[in-house]
């Protein structure tokens, strides 16, 4: 089977999401979330909340990187910057660096390739060759 440029690209983007949001998610299993889960009840919601972390940080970026079911791990790494950016960079949404960029463009990145991904799905280069 022949693979076009795209669903290279597409394994390229998968990988590269999902290798860098899955390191972030490894440091949580290591060192445990006990900041989030502060940050989630200071905004009012119940602490098990927090837990939710572990599937925007581990299971979709697992599922984007063999590419099963990628487009629901694109989604859930999609909810879990959004929940990033309402829980630790709200202050910054408006801000830019010293040299011009978006304050947030790490996490805009990870965001909007997360949409990318969930909206063109994974490519053949995966395991649900979609």
């Amino acid at each position: 089977m022949q693979h076009t440029l795209d669903d290279i690209g597409k394994l390229v983007l998968r990988l590269a999401l999902g290798i860098l949001i899955l390191l972030h998610g490894i440091a949580k299993l290591v060192n445990g979330i006990a900041p989030i889960e502060g940050m989630v009840t200071a905004m009012g919601l119940p602490g098990f909340v927090a837990y939710g972390v572990y599937a925007g940080e581990v299971l979709g970026p697992l599922l984007l990187i063999v590419g099963f079911h990628a487009r629901i791990g694109a989604a859930l790494i999609a909810v879990n910057m959004l929940f990033a950016l309402a829980l630790a960079h709200t202050h910054e949404l408006a801000s830019l660096t010293g040299s011009g960029g978006w304050a947030l463009e790490l996490q805009g990145m990870f965001l909007f390739g997360a949409i990318a991904l969930a909206l063109m799905g994974p490519g053949r280069i995966s395991v649900n060759r979609r």
